[in-house]
């Protein structure tokens, strides 16, 4: 990218910003396509980029081309991705036989929907974070303001009451 552009964008020029960001679109997501194999995570990958560039234009220094600095960010997303699907995963081995939320919801999507929802969102919010999202429960506490522990006492309870209500309805 060109110095005098940087500057632009860097000042809050938009019409700079999306002129690269348009001009780089195809490029990135040839790349996800490819470290993916999967149209769909890679246009997810490809848009969540794209976010985080916008965000984090102003960090960008010309050390590095700007192609690669987006790839090392899009690279990023991705092995986050994976790490949680990993973290998933190994969560629900650990709990195998437990309340399987994410079955669950997709076996009875309406009636779990339903019941979830009837949830008080102290409860509700917690587990979409932690069970259909993966985040950890220290992130979750940071995006809604409350320790880990009381996340994880949440979730936990609140999939009491869910496990409960989805039981009774039986």
């Amino acid at each position: 990218m060109e110095e005098e552009v940087l500057n632009k964008i860097k000042k809050g020029d938009q019409h700079a910003l999306a002129e690269v960001l348009k001009d780089h679109y195809e490029f990135l997501f040839k790349y996800t396509v490819q470290l993916t194999g999967n149209k769909e995570m890679a246009k997810d990958i490809t848009q969540e980029t794209m976010v985080k560039v916008i965000h984090s234009i102003h960090k960008y220094e010309k050390r590095a081309k700007f192609s690669t600095w987006i790839i090392q960010i899009a690279t990023n997303i991705f092995l986050d991705m994976k790490r949680k699907e990993k973290r998933r995963k190994q969560y629900l081995k650990e709990n195998e036989g437990s309340f399987d939320f994410k079955s669950n919801m997709e076996n009875g999507w309406s009636e779990t929907l339903e019941v979830l929802s009837s949830l008080e969102d102290s409860y509700r919010i917690p587990i979409l974070l932690k069970h259909l999202y993966g985040y950890e429960y220290k992130e979750i506490g940071q995006m809604i303001g409350l320790k880990a522990g009381t996340v994880k006492s949440r979730v936990h309870y609140g999939l009491e009451l869910l496990r409960k209500e989805m039981q009774g309805d039986e």
